[in-house]
């Protein structure tokens, strides 16, 4: 399977099962496209007589293409299918679950949901307010201990575990996080283990003792901004109905210098309002931060923020123009990073965990404040989805099993999408919430995943094509 398109003035060539990436020239192009559409099975003899006369029509009034260059580019493309570059088959199938079923039983990543409350009162919240439509509560240290040696009982030969504060809103229960952190590195060197940490936050609490910390111990820091004012002041409000952003976005610029280059990510939601999101982007990049994430909001589809179809037309001219600002800007010297375009075309995920899909239940499970364990925080509001517990372990084993069994090839509607490699069959929440089903499909999601791949990997070409220049004018100089 191949997957064409035109983005930026690049003709980009994605051979779907080996990952290759070609940027060809418009004949190349149509080349390539003729012999899809023949059937790149049929022998090379047949396959030049299908398609001369249509190109030599196309290129009619084009003096320097005739008989025998689209012969000469018919070779090439033929060479790249021989070489397994061009209309390869992985043949990957029999192989999804496997990874899996190999890992049976390791887990590697906890999210601890140190407290189930907030201090904001945001109107999108998936969370319901940080409650998850239950009671509020903080998870106590004792809970939160066992949870840590839950993780490093059950991680095998797992060296790197990693370990999310999550909310509602985590500083709420500051202390409690700081104590885990503290017992995990005392027993990690013991256990040859090592925690990583990752912490998200509205940024109401963020104080210089916090930022001291999480700057030391945290892996990663994940902070809550919208962008624009109004935007953010829309639905990130607390229980009086006022906006956070003038309190916050002080907090996140203090946080942010004092951080150096460790790891974090501004982290926003468009809705309804403002599937313009790019110029939410431009506001952060005037803020003074670097490393940024947009997502879609995830909500009912009759709710008022939910994205409408002409909302999703909006945002994907929103990715195609954000791809162009973030070359323009690596070529000033002035770059950004966004969450979704961060792929390795060369050195990516293997194969089995890009067809395992979503490591949610398995190998990740989310913690309650009680202890509770669930496939990932988007399940945490569905007592059906409970898998167990940090005591017993995991209890019901047919729901693990569901999810050990959901994979890219478990979904009859990702056979022939050429993405299928790169979502690995998208989030099992969001399936679910759209489709009934964590083998279901999110079409909405879907639409937006691949134009995000179209533009990231349109990215990694102008990258590479860059270099190359460069390289050329250094020889030549």
């Amino acid at each position: 399977m191949i997957h064409q398109y035109k983005l930026n003035g690049y003709n980009i060539v994605l051979d779907v099962d080996s990952g290759a990436v070609h940027a060809v020239d418009d004949l190349a192009y149509d080349v390539i496209e003729l012999v899809n559409e023949c059937g790149p099975e049929l022998s090379p003899g047949d396959l030049a007589e299908k398609i001369t006369g249509p190109v030599l029509k196309k290129y009619a009034e084009d003096p320097d293409v005739d008989a025998a260059m689209i012969s000469e580019v018919l070779d090439e493309v033929l060479e790249l299918k021989a070489a397994g570059k061009l209309f390869s088959d992985g043949g990957y199938a029999p192989l999804a679950g496997s990874l899996k079923e190999r890992s049976k039983g390791i887990v590697k990543a906890l999210c601890l949901h140190v407290a189930h409350s907030c201090n904001l009162n945001c109107s999108y919240c998936f969370a319901s307010q940080g409650n998850f439509k239950g009671e509020r509560a903080l998870m106590s240290f004792e809970v939160g201990k066992r949870a840590l040696d839950f993780l490093v009982e059950n991680s095998g030969t797992r060296h790197n575990l990693e370990v999310d504060f999550f909310g509602g809103e985590p500083l709420l229960n500051w202390d409690v996080c700081k104590r885990l952190v503290a017992y995990a590195r005392s027993i990690e060197k013991e256990a040859g283990k090592n925690f990583r940490f990752t912490l998200t936050t509205n940024g109401v609490l963020l104080d210089d003792e916090v930022t001291e910390f999480a700057n030391k111990e945290m892996n990663n820091v994940v902070l809550s901004l919208d962008g624009r004012k109004e935007v953010h002041d829309r639905y990130r409000v607390d229980y009086a109905g006022n906006g956070s952003w003038e309190r916050i976005v002080p907090r996140f610029q203090r946080f942010v210098e004092k951080r150096g280059n460790k790891s974090y990510y501004m982290r926003g939601t468009f809705t309804h309002q403002n599937p313009d999101f790019l110029k939410d982007i431009e506001e952060m990049l005037r803020l003074g931060f670097t490393e940024l994430s947009m997502e879609p909001v995830v909500c009912a589809p009759d709710d008022p923020c939910a994205l409408t179809d002409s909302d999703v037309e909006i945002v994907k001219d929103q990715y195609e123009k954000l791809a162009e600002l973030m070359l323009k800007r690596e070529r000033d010297g002035s770059s950004f990073t966004f969450y979704h375009y961060m792929i390795d075309l060369t050195g990516g995920p293997c194969i089995f965990k890009r067809i395992s899909g979503c490591g949610s239940g398995t190998e990740y499970m989310a913690v309650t404040p009680w202890g509770d364990l669930y496939p990932c925080h988007q399940f945490v509001s569905d007592p059906s989805y409970k898998l167990g517990d940090i005591w017993k372990g995991v209890t019901n084993e047919g729901l693990q099993e569901q999810f050990r069994n959901c994979n890219v090839y478990a979904k009859p509607e990702c056979a022939d999408c050429w993405a299928k490699l790169y979502c690995s069959g998208g989030c099992a929440a969001n399936c679910l919430h759209a489709s009934g089903s964590i083998t279901g499909v999110y079409p909405q999601g879907c639409e937006l995943f691949k134009k995000r791949m179209e533009c990231a990997i349109m990215l990694n070409v102008a990258r590479q094509e860059d270099k190359q220049k460069a390289a050329d004018q250094a020889e030549v100089r």
